[in-house]
């Protein structure tokens, strides 16, 4: 039996934190396997300018965390085939539905919403899980009925 080698993804644009207990994604062959990611630490510099961020911006901001991890594994957004989001207040759905639009275009993947108490800091609203297939681009994809 030949086991895939795993690979941990590392980037600047998102880095593993020195003293987190988790790594931001690992890479097995093809598949791409990414943890939750926020909009830390621009949402507290945004916040203590009195500036925070809304939930389409911070969006925006995790889902360009998540393309840096992928480019880091060899990928880009189109390889995404799953995300899962958690929003503190579920009337951001829509503001978070026009930033995914934003970002996929037309090639949307399968996705998860769900709203959540808290996330860990409390000027955060949005976090994404999302995983990905290097061989896969939605690009491609068609319909079956």
């Amino acid at each position: 039996m030949n086991a895939t080698v795993p690979h941990r993804i590392a980037c600047a644009e998102a880095p593993d934190l020195p003293h987190a207990h988790w790594t931001n994604g690992w890479r097995f062959g093809n598949d791409v396997v990414l943890s939750g990611q926020t909009a830390h630490p621009a949402t507290q510099r945004a916040a203590d300018a009195g500036q925070p961020l809304d939930a389409c911006e911070q969006t925006l901001v995790v889902l360009g965390r998540i393309e840096a991890l992928l480019r880091a594994a060899g990928g880009h957004r189109h390889n995404i085939v799953k995300t899962v989001v958690y929003v503190t207040d579920i009337a951001d759905k829509d503001a978070v539905g026009r930033a995914r639009r934003a970002f996929f275009g037309d090639h949307l993947p399968c996705s998860t919403l769900v709203a959540v108490s808290a996330l860990v800091f409390p000027e955060l609203r949005v976090e994404i899980d999302a995983w990905a297939r290097l061989d896969v681009d939605l690009r491609t994809s068609t319909s079956t009925t």
